[in-house]
């Protein structure tokens, strides 16, 4: 048997390379002698600048940044030296992971953080920057990014603005960095909302960031005004673009302040980690990540990877900690296996997940090699 090992992270668990050595060494225990191809996942988000840049031939470069909060911490992105390549995941900086709960400030997040590590991979001499966007702690636009790249706002009376979210509602000028431009930006999205309304970042996704109602409110109406201030300095309007509301809107600001084009995550690294080719050389195709759900369906890898499956005419077997029970997800993979074996807390459950999951695939082996008699 000829199975290919193609899942996302296991969020605070395991990486997906992770996932790969645990579902291998389950999977081989319950089926020896089968073969196997690794081919670890990400979308856009947390994992992107790992799975991507590791397949591309590239090394960690760790500098000095800051988090959404402004305070400074050490940050990393892949740099892959032959092709003058950076991948930046915009979550090292700015991710809702280096925040405690008490902590979440939404009127006061933002995105300098990912702006510092753009710059400093433009000064290496980039050629091209890949931003992976994802679990964001910020809902600014991108404001504190272009701050750190050198564009600059003044309120109506000639005060300029630092770029937290709030700052957005103050916009009354916006100042392009002088200087002859930047690397090409790719900014890889997976979702695909637009910046403002009810599918946009602050109504979906800022209450994940601390935001309550009263909030979201003011956040909408701060990216508007930011909106249209951007778009009178830059000449184009991009907040209804497909992906503009990722990451806090981000996206938006992407595209607006450094000409970014949006492409698929799970796209970007299928192609590095030769996916289509491993579906085509397997019999059976394992995934997974840690929760599956509706989210998955829009865009996430696991879901990508079933569709190249199903393509393909190969089997494709998904595992996850918690399964939301729904005929799409299910209907999405031939089998779904939930990890935990035994009532236990989530806490356990994270701690434990590399065992949980060899245990899983193990099981799963079994049962297909009872299939194949």
């Amino acid at each position: 048997m000829k199975v290919l090992l193609a899942p996302d992270k296991f969020k605070g668990s395991l990486s997906a390379a992770g996932v790969c050595a645990a579902l291998e060494a389950g999977w081989r225990r319950g089926f020896p002698g089968a073969e196997f191809r690794r081919a670890p996942l990400a979308d856009g988000g947390e994992g992107f600048s790992e799975a991507l840049g590791m397949a591309m031939g590239g090394a960690w470069v760790e500098v000095e940044t800051v988090d959404a909060l402004g305070r400074p911490v050490r940050g990393k992105y892949m740099w892959v030296e032959r092709e003058r390549v950076a991948v930046v995941e915009m979550s090292e900086a700015s991710g809702l992971w280096r925040l405690m709960r008490e902590e979440l400030a939404p009127e006061l997040a933002h995105t300098r953080g990912t702006g510092l590590l753009m710059r400093d991979a433009a000064e290496r001499g980039a050629r091209r920057i890949l931003v992976g966007l994802g679990g964001s702690a910020t809902t600014d636009g991108g404001m504190g990014m272009a701050r750190a790249l050198g564009w600059r706002f003044w309120d109506a009376e000639g005060r300029e603005l630092e770029g937290v979210a709030r700052d957005m509602g103050k916009v009354f000028r916006v100042e392009k960095p002088p200087g002859e431009g930047f690397p090409e930006v790719v900014a890889a999205c997976d979702v695909r909302n637009p910046l403002l309304g009810p599918r946009g970042t602050a109504a979906v996704y800022a209450p994940q960031k601390g935001a309550d109602a009263s909030m979201v409110a003011c956040l909408e109406g701060w990216l508007g005004n930011f909106a249209d201030r951007v778009a009178e300095c830059v000449g184009r309007d991009h907040r209804e673009l497909e992906g503009a509301g990722a990451a806090g809107g981000i996206g938006f600001g992407l595209v607006s302040f450094c000409g970014a084009r949006m492409e698929p995550g799970f796209e970007l690294v299928a192609d590095a980690v030769g996916l289509r080719e491993g579906v085509a050389w397997a019999d059976v195709v394992l995934t997974g990540e840690g929760r599956l759900d509706g989210q998955t369906l829009e865009g996430k890898g696991p879901a990508g990877v079933a569709r190249l499956a199903r393509a393909a005419g190969r089997r494709v077997v998904a595992f996850a900690g918690s399964v939301e029970d729904g005929e799409a997800v299910g209907g999405t993979f031939d089998a779904v296996v939930p990890v935990v074996d035994s009532p236990m807390s989530l806490e356990a459950a994270m701690a434990g997940a590399a065992q949980l999951l060899e245990r899983a695939a193990s099981r799963a082996a079994r049962l297909a090699g009872l299939n194949l008699r």
